[in-house]
C-alpha cells in the first residue's frame, strides 16, 4: 500500500507546477493557486504515508522523479515546451533511476 500512497504522490506533485502555471493568466489566477495548493497539501500527505513504510531516501527520489518526468510530460504535451532527443533522454534516465530505487529496495 505505501508504493501505492507513494504513487499518487507523485501524481499530485505534477498538480502543483501545473496550478502555478495556470496560475500565471489573470483568467485562471485563483483556480490555477487553488489547484496549486490542494496538490501540495495532498502530495505531502501522501508522501508522508508512504514513508512510513518506504526509506526516507528511496520515497523522495521516487517522488520527485514521478513529479520531474510527469510535469516534463504536460509541458510537453499541453505547454508547448521544447520536446529534444536530449531532453528526453535526460527524462528517460530520470526514469530509469527511479525504477531501479524500487527494484532494489
Amino acid at each position: 500500500m505505501a508504493w501505492m500512497y507513494l504513487f499518487f504522490a507523485g501524481l499530485f506533485e505534477i498538480g502543483w507546477p501545473v496550478g502555478l502555471k495556470m496560475a500565471q493568466q489573470t483568467e485562471t489566477k485563483l483556480i490555477g493557486l487553488l489547484v496549486a495548493a490542494a496538490c501540495m497539501m495532498l502530495s505531502g500527505l501522501l508522501l508522508w504515508m508512504a514513508q512510513k513504510q518506504i526509506p526516507l531516501g528511496t520515497s523522495y527520489a521516487v517522488w520527485t522523479g514521478i513529479g520531474a518526468a510527469g510535469t516534463f510530460a504536460v509541458g510537453v504535451l499541453f505547454y508547448g515546451d521544447a520536446a529534444s532527443l536530449g531532453r528526453y533522454f535526460g527524462v528517460a534516465l530520470i526514469v530509469a533511476g527511479v525504477a531501479t530505487l524500487k527494484l532494489a529496495h
